[in-house]
């Protein structure tokens, strides 16, 4: 599987009140004025209310609706893995908090005490590149003793020479879990990075890209770059990936008399929906002299909200059939899987209003025919959200017609999804989940291979027929555990959590631009509701009501990122 949201680790978390940091409150509150009116009723339909929110539409707003319904025919949304903005755009020009004058005030890392300074970062605890890997013809295996005493702050990757590190070469993995996410941030200080990771300084490392090392980077400078752009749950890729569809987290019932509760995490204090893991008390007390451990970081909140990584309900899944059951399923008693979810999607909105759209899911047939979990072309079960709803079940006329396999590889004879834009066969809506060895995912996947892979699906997409009216937003599940300079606003429950890339790539977008827009990922979910007049989902309608309930502006819709006639 690859994928360490499966890890049963251990952690504790921030607290509530919020650093005094000028930028934040600018992000936060940058429209005040509008803002303060925004108090969603969560009944209205799209078209009767703003894009933030309750209130009628402006002029303004009634003549954007109109032009993005006029010129947007094709939305492509291509999901890439774990990387926080700052990992691999740090010293993007134009952006707010350009890594080189990030002061150290803002980059120092606490202990786990939260309040000392770490003299230095601590060692990579398993090593940068724990598995020896050939390069351009170089060796690399860095092993956890091979860089040492860091000073406290970001630094870029290098080899044990000191070269910077290649973009081509799989690093080990990071911790990125719901509850270490939120205490890493520490209430947007983002200052516990190191204390609660398992990779020690790692996370606090970044690449020197420029547009002559990351086609992504190039496509970023010509056309829309968005550098306040979160992602929309705490933690990991699958709460993430359920967010992308769905906006809201899955609920386990009965969690509490089910063999699953096992894997209930245990939190500090007596409220369910607390935000720190309790400390074991065998935990290393420094960062410098190991990872954390804790009582019980598990798959879910006390409350019965599954968080962390689960299996899904059908094949493919990394949880194989009953003996005896039925094939199409994973073994409904293994407390792993997640039974089957009913609350609506952004796919069921669409469908109920009679647009057509699709997921293309990378070595989808491959995984259902094969089942070699690892192999190549890597398959991550737990990537392929829609997998995980009773609408989409085996046999359903929804997942025959819009789970789609994605094929293999680069080019339209084996990649459908390449194939279907060469011959402009693309719905309305799209979304593309690469297969894992080309999604960036460090531990499994290397940067290059991921930024080759999507530059080349943009590059067919330019040259499509379809080009002249699509719009492609490119961005990541969530931030792989990579420290990143810039709080989060303070949303929900679930989120946002921490900056990740997002670029906007069409005919339509702004050129050569950097939105300093405050988006999470659920503003794809608010852009396509408005392209399309959907209702919008129960779970972007309570972001948008708890974001003014804090006095804040939601979300944007990343109309800020377009420029039309």
């Amino acid at each position: 599987m690859n994928e360490n949201d499966l890890n049963d680790p251990n952690l504790p978390a921030a607290s509530d009140d919020t650093p005094d940091d000028p930028e934040r409150r600018r992000v936060l509150t940058g429209i005040a004025a509008v803002g303060m009116g925004v108090i969603l009723s969560g009944c209205q339909t799209a078209e009767q209310t703003s894009t933030n929110g309750g209130g009628p539409r402006s002029a303004a707003d009634l003549r954007l609706d109109a032009a993005l319904r006029d010129q947007v025919r094709n939305i492509v949304v291509i999901y890439a893995e774990n990387r926080s903005f700052a990992n691999l755009y740090g010293n993007f020009p134009g952006t707010l908090h350009p890594l080189d004058t990030v002061p150290a005030a803002r980059s120092t890392q606490l202990d786990r005490d939260g309040k000392t300074p770490l003299a230095q970062l601590p060692k990579f605890w398993g090593g940068l590149v724990p598995q020896a890997q050939e390069v351009d013809g170089k060796r690399y295996a860095i092993a956890e003793g091979d860089i040492t005493g860091l000073r406290n702050g970001p630094f870029h990757l290098t080899d044990a020479q000191g070269a910077p590190l290649p973009n081509g070469v799989i690093t080990r993995d990071l911790w990125h879990r719901f509850y270490q996410n939120q205490m890493q941030i520490n209430a947007g200080r983002n200052d516990q990075f190191v204390a609660w990771a398992d990779s020690g300084g790692l996370v606090m490392g970044h690449y020197r890209n420029s547009a002559e090392t990351l086609r992504l980077w190039n496509l970023a400078r010509q056309y829309t770059l968005c550098d306040h752009f979160f992602m929309a749950a705490f933690g990991g890729s699958w709460l993430n990936h359920i967010f992308l569809i769905s906006a809201q987290a899955p609920l386990y019932p009965d969690l509490l008399k089910s063999p699953a509760k096992r894997f209930v995490s245990v939190v500090e204090g007596d409220d369910p929906t607390g935000t720190r893991l309790k400390v074991a008390t065998d935990s290393p007390a420094s960062a410098i002299d190991g990872p954390p451990k804790f009582i019980n970081d598990g798959l879910f909140t006390p409350d019965g909200y599954a968080v962390n990584t689960m299996a899904p309900p059908y094949q493919p899944s990394f949880v194989r059939p009953a003996a005896g059951g039925n094939p199409l399923l994973a073994n409904p008693a293994d407390p792993k899987v997640l039974p089957p979810q009913t609350y609506a999607t952004i796919g069921d909105r669409l469908s109920a209003k009679g647009v057509d759209w699709a997921w293309y899911s990378g070595a989808w047939q491959y995984a259902l025919d094969h089942r070699d979990m690892g192999a190549v072309p890597d398959f991550q079960y737990h990537h392929q959200p829609f997998n995980y709803f009773a609408n989409y079940a085996p046999g359903t006329d929804a997942r025959r017609r819009y789970l789609r396999d994605g094929g293999v590889g680069e080019d339209a004879s084996t990649n459908r999804l390449i194939a279907d834009i060469d011959a402009g066969r693309l719905p309305a809506v799209t979304f593309y989940k690469p297969q894992g060895n080309l999604n960036m995912h460090a531990g499994y996947a290397d940067v290059e291979s991921g930024d080759r892979h999507i530059a080349n699906v943009i590059d067919h997409l330019q040259r499509g027929p379809q080009w002249a009216n699509t719009v492609v937003i490119v961005t990541h599940d969530e931030n792989g555990g990579w420290w990143d300079p810039v709080a989060p606003p303070k949303g929900d429950r679930w989120g946002p959590g921490s900056r990740i890339p997002a670029l906007v790539i069409s005919p339509l977008a702004k050129k050569g631009y950097v939105d300093h827009t405050l988006y999470d990922t659920n503003s794809i979910l608010r852009l396509i509701t408005r392209v399309h007049g959907l209702a919008p989902l129960d779970g972007v309608l309570a972001r948008d009501r708890a974001f003014a309930q804090n006095g804040q502006v939601p979300p944007g819709d990343m109309t800020g990122s377009l420029d039309l006639a």
